[in-house]
């Protein structure tokens, strides 16, 4: 089955649409998200893509990512590849967005305009095996260590999201078993 990106300027307004494969070997901008979810108690839970995915295999990274497809919005189909990836739901808030580029392995290329989502989630969840590996829940203290000492054992676009996501969700003055509660109870 074809697989389809929507395409799009710097301003995320779409001008066409690319078969998901070229469009990361000729590095046109397309449209994509990144999901973020925590536990009550402030934990984030990442995913370690398997290695049969077609770049950044066997990495770590956020909750979830991926594409909408043309006709679909940014919402929907982060429900959906939540559900897909995960294999469970949870109410979503976007955040932020950016873009960015960078060359990855084979010869691909990421150039997204990615808009990032953050949600909340208690439970374990029951991911695909065609799209992750292995998953874990994380302090953001302990992963924040774990990426500064194997940066290559994660994605480019997670480390590049990670603080950002951080000024989301921790508040500076508050405790960090409570800074998560607070800002969804806010949102």
């Amino acid at each position: 089955m074809r697989e389809e990106v929507i395409l799009v300027n710097e301003r995320d307004e779409q001008v066409g649409v690319g078969e998901k494969l070229a469009t990361h070997t000729s590095a046109a901008l397309h449209r994509a998200f990144s999901i973020f979810i925590f536990s009550s108690g402030g934990k984030l839970l990442l995913q370690k893509r398997t290695i049969t995915k077609y770049h950044s295999k066997g990495l770590w990274s956020n909750t979830c990512c991926g594409h909408p497809r043309p006709g679909e919005t940014i919402e929907a189909a982060s429900r959906r590849r939540l559900f897909e990836e995960m294999g469970f739901q949870c109410e979503i808030k976007k955040v932020f967005s950016f873009t960015y580029y960078a060359p990855l392995d084979n010869g691909l290329f990421e150039h997204e305009y990615d808009h990032v989502f953050i949600g909340q989630f208690d439970g374990n969840p029951n991911p695909s095996p065609d799209e992750v590996e292995d998953w874990k829940w994380i302090h953001l203290a302990a992963l924040k260590i774990e990426v500064e000492k194997r940066p290559g054992d994660f994605t480019y676009w997670f480390k590049l999201s990670l603080d950002a996501v951080c000024g989301h969700v921790c508040p500076r003055n508050l405790p960090s078993a409570d800074r998560l509660i607070v800002q969804f109870q806010n949102a």
